[in-house]
């Protein structure tokens, strides 16, 4: 009988948000599946689950899908975590379900955390219609795509990191310009959150006085919508 690929959301900072059936399942899978053992090791011990672990990440899950998928058809529960947040948000874990998905494999995702929905509805920005953006190219293709998100009408959300925060900010103002509103959500759920409001420069300013650290979601207004011109229309007059 082939068994199942559960993916399963870990907490973002509080270990206490971790969900009574993400604890179930991870209990009884046959194998856990991790981004980074050392890191999921404290979360496993915390919640009294040892099952067996390994490990599945950006440099090794080309080389891994196919005999993981294997295992799968097998018979083995696979249950995919990642160091926090959900898998396959800006983490390992697309490829190894589009593999299991074209083979037929069930894969269950279950509800949980992600770190850029709290800090998208504690922006105060519109959540009725936004984008994920996740990070940004560092070198190759940056430029151009912040370009194309300088008209972008809708909520925008970036993942960076607290070393490159200041610049990505300064970068934002050019494209976007100065003025634009934004949100920065620092330690989610950590004893110590910070959502540090208002325009990409003021906020720029603010994290060059005050060195910024841990996990970070900048949330970005969107363009005001470009009004469309009326076109008019001369009726032709009669000879």
């Amino acid at each position: 009988m082939t068994g199942k690929l559960y993916i399963v959301p870990t907490p973002v900072g509080n270990l206490e948000d971790m969900t009574f059936r993400a604890v179930s399942v991870l209990k009884d899978a046959d194998l856990i599946l991790a981004e980074d053992t050392r890191t999921s090791s404290v979360l496993l011990k915390h919640y009294d689950i040892h099952g067996r672990l390994e490990s599945h990440h950006k440099f090794n899950e080309h080389r891994t899908v196919s005999v993981i998928k294997e295992r799968i058809l097998a018979g083995l529960n696979v249950a995919l975590i990642s160091d926090a947040g959900t898998p396959g948000i800006s983490d390992p874990g697309f490829l190894l379900v589009r593999t299991c998905s074209e083979e037929g494999i069930t894969v269950e995702t279950l509800p949980g955390a992600t770190a850029f929905v709290p800090a998208l509805v504690s922006s105060g920005y519109p959540c009725d219609r936004f984008c994920f953006e996740g990070f940004l190219p560092v070198k190759k293709g940056r430029q151009t795509r912040l370009s194309e998100l300088a008209l972008e009408t809708r909520t925008m959300i970036f993942y960076e990191s607290p070393y490159r925060l200041v610049k990505t900010l300064e970068q934002f103002a050019e494209f976007f310009g100065a003025g634009r509103r934004c949100s920065v959500a620092r330690e989610i759920s950590k004893l110590h959150e910070e959502h540090r409001r208002g325009t990409l420069e003021e906020v720029a300013q603010w994290y060059r006085e005050n060195e910024p650290r841990g996990e970070i979601v900048i949330i970005v207004e969107g363009a005001e919508p470009q009004k469309k011109e009326k076109k008019s229309y001369k009726v032709a007059e009669s000879l």
